[in-house]
């Protein structure tokens, strides 16, 4: 029976965050979970297990088990005694094309919730890598990530899909970089206001700018203890946010739920400060902006750019479409012509064999390079002819005319 490449997946487009995080597989998991999948479908010759914030899908190539199976058996997995999966929330294929055409969607950033993210490719690759290390690298599945790879060269060269950022947190991060050019920017002291997403999501992007003097206040303590001890941030009170105590901060960026005006005033120091704003409704008084020194980026501000990169964006998406087309039919002309190769692989076994016996019989020398020439010569010979059932006898004819060449 042929290999087939099948999937299943759960994502933010079938499910919600508390919905995706029952099938949240952590790092230190996921050799026991590709161990008890193999060990219950035996017939699996490469899978890929693909881990984010966003989905968590599992590409395999086997002969028979069927998606809906391995599904079955994940949901089992990851599901606490007493409670009900619901298989709903995952999609899935048995068809080579539709799983390869799913692939490159994902790994492209069309199916991210940031069209065109562009860290999701680098998410795949280092599944892929844990796949060799677990020798489960798979003949189709190597061949769908070879066309994962090129797709994503393509992308990247040819369109505008990847072009700049859509994330209002990076882009902060970009301003303070772009304003604090050179060595000393990295030592400019950053004080983070709020414990929500856009505040996480500065932290996490700071891996990318590498700021080392970063503050974190919140009105819940709780929050903030715990956002700054994960990634290594200084403790401000929130008394002293209040009382716009801010004298030692060169970058305030603020992201606080239902505070308007919390930052009602600066006073002067003689440098060069940045505050931005990226809260609804707005935690900075916008009239500081007139003060000497300060340069003032609300949501508006930030966001004007980042609009400009979404509509490049979205206007590639036909560029990327096309590109994914051109891919998937390199992959599908490839997959059709596997048992042709195969039997051609089985059939240059048999003629190299009769190649040998033939110089064997005319008690002629050989080495291992003229027995490959002959071979390629008469591979050729017979392909051009469209004929590889040939009769014995007018295969040994063939063997001995290119033999003596």
């Amino acid at each position: 029976m042929k290999k087939t490449v099948r999937y299943i997946s759960i994502s933010h487009e079938t499910a919600t965050v508390l919905q995706r995080e029952r099938y949240f597989i952590p790092d230190a998991d996921k050799g026991k979970i590709i161990g008890s999948i193999c060990e219950k479908f035996t017939d699996i010759s490469g899978l890929l297990l693909l881990v984010t914030c966003n989905r968590t899908e599992i590409y395999f190539e086997a002969e028979a088990s069927p998606a809906s199976a391995v599904c079955d058996h994940f949901m089992a997995l990851k599901t606490k005694p007493g409670e009900e999966g619901d298989k709903k929330l995952f999609k899935q294929s048995d068809n080579t094309t539709t799983t390869v055409r799913h692939l490159l969607k994902v790994s492209s950033g069309l199916s991210s919730q940031v069209t065109g993210d562009a860290e999701i490719v680098h998410q795949i690759k280092k599944a892929y890598l844990y796949s060799i290390e677990m020798k489960l690298q798979g003949s189709l599945l190597e061949r769908a990530m070879q066309t994962v790879f090129r797709a994503h060269k393509r992308i990247s060269n040819e369109t505008a899909f990847r072009d700049g950022t859509t994330s209002v947190a990076y882009k902060s991060l970009k301003v303070v970089s772009e304003s604090f050019r050179g060595s000393h920017a990295a030592t400019k002291k950053i004080l983070l206001i709020g414990s929500g997403d856009i505040v996480r999501q500065v932290l996490k992007y700071n891996a990318k700018f590498n700021f080392r003097n970063i503050s974190l206040s919140n009105r819940t303590r709780e929050n903030a203890v715990s956002l700054a001890e994960r990634h290594g941030c200084a403790l401000y009170e929130w008394e002293q946010v209040v009382r716009n105590e801010f004298d030692d901060f060169d970058v305030i960026i603020s992201a606080v739920s239902n505070c308007r005006h919390l930052i009602r005033q600066i006073a002067p120091s003689g440098k060069k400060r940045i505050l931005i704003d990226l809260a609804l409704p707005g935690n900075i008084n916008s009239g500081l902006a007139s003060l000497d020194g300060i340069s003032f980026y609300d949501l508006d501000a930030i966001s004007a750019e980042l609009e400009e990169t979404k509509d490049k964006r979205v206007s590639a998406i036909g560029q990327v479409n096309n590109i994914i087309a051109e891919e998937l039919k390199a992959y599908e002309d490839w997959y059709r012509d596997a048992p042709l190769r195969a039997f051609l692989a089985e059939y240059k076994i048999v003629l190299t064999r009769k190649i040998e016996q033939f110089y064997d019989e005319q008690d002629t020398a050989y080495t291992e390079e003229t027995i490959a020439t002959v071979s390629h010569r008469v591979m050729r010979k017979l392909m051009q002819g469209g004929r590889t059932n040939m009769p014995a006898e007018m295969l040994d004819a063939m063997i001995r005319e290119h033999a003596v060449l």
